[in-house]
């Protein structure tokens, strides 16, 4: 019989608590939900008023992997949902706005993508963001040596950015900004990788073609175009273990000597949140909101 919990006076089925879907930790189901109810206040507000992108992977990493956009059969009645404009016409889907559609939404076993925008304003982007992919043999290594190229680039034109592990192999840089369209975020976000790739060649791509990649990192701006989206902080991670997109101090990142000293698991990140709280935090305080040129 599957389980019913009450979360805030919701009523839920979680199935298959015991199910391993990291087969090389042994982490099960039932702790990923652990996971997501632990860190919930921080990770909320990260995805409040934003359309989901589910990455959905129910069988584990080794498992079937797919993007789910739409919202999904038998989603309950009291889950949010949000009709978003698209070219072809409006799509519904989930907006995670309480810590019981967070575990509704959980119990589907996804990874949490959002856009750089909000449901109430969807012409105006409110987050900047740069995914810094390194091409082997580079690591976040030298991602963070970009990140950090890109941070004092970005406070030129008094825009703050925070870091961010992907969860996988590199970097993200979030920044919060207003006034601007996504497309002219993308512009101003493109036109800093270019510079990027011109002030550290030999480091830096600002370009996908893949047979330039080796040894370099690549700055990834186009994520900030209205119809992409980009791991949240908090998310776990469909790898083959349990990592975490988790933010990062900016110590660290210049403190960063190896490929795995990045890496977060979920319980390393329950115990950060639990010893430092939200270390993003500052992309909500209207102070350090920064104005795109």
């Amino acid at each position: 019989m599957t389980p019913i919990t009450e979360v805030e006076g919701r009523r839920l089925a979680l199935s298959n608590l015991e199910k391993v879907l990291y087969p090389a930790t042994g982490f099960t189901k039932g702790e990923v939900l652990h996971y997501y109810a632990t860190v919930a206040d921080v990770l909320l507000p990260h995805l409040r008023d934003r359309p989901l992108s589910f990455l959905r992977y129910p069988d584990g990493p080794g498992g079937q992997v797919f993007f789910a956009k739409n919202v999904p059969p038998g989603t309950p009645d009291w889950v949010t949902i949000a009709e978003v404009p698209r070219s072809e016409g409006p799509a519904r889907m989930v907006v995670v706005q309480d810590l019981p559609s967070l575990v509704w939404a959980a119990n589907l076993v996804t990874e949490f993508h959002t856009p750089q925008w909000v449901i109430q304003e969807p012409e105006t982007a409110d987050r900047l963001v740069f995914d810094l992919d390194p091409g082997a043999p580079a690591t976040v290594v030298e991602c963070c040596e970009v990140a950090v190229w890109l941070r004092e680039r970005l406070a030129q034109d008094g825009i703050e950015a925070f870091p961010k592990t992907s969860g996988s192999k590199g970097l993200h840089l979030l920044a919060a900004v207003r006034g601007a369209s996504s497309e002219r975020v993308t512009e101003y976000a493109k036109r800093l990788a270019v510079e990027a790739e011109q002030a550290a060649p030999r480091l830096v791509l600002h370009r996908m073609t893949r047979s330039l990649r080796p040894g370099k990192v690549f700055v990834d701006w186009s994520q900030n175009a209205a119809r992409k989206t980009t791991a949240a902080p908090y998310t776990l991670r469909a790898r083959a273990e349990p990592t975490v997109s988790a933010p990062v101090t900016w110590e660290e990142v210049e403190e960063c000597g190896s490929a795995g000293a990045l890496t977060f698991f979920a319980g390393d990140v329950a115990a950060r949140v639990r010893d430092f709280g939200d270390l993003s935090e500052a992309l909500f305080e209207e102070g350090r909101v920064g104005v795109v040129p």
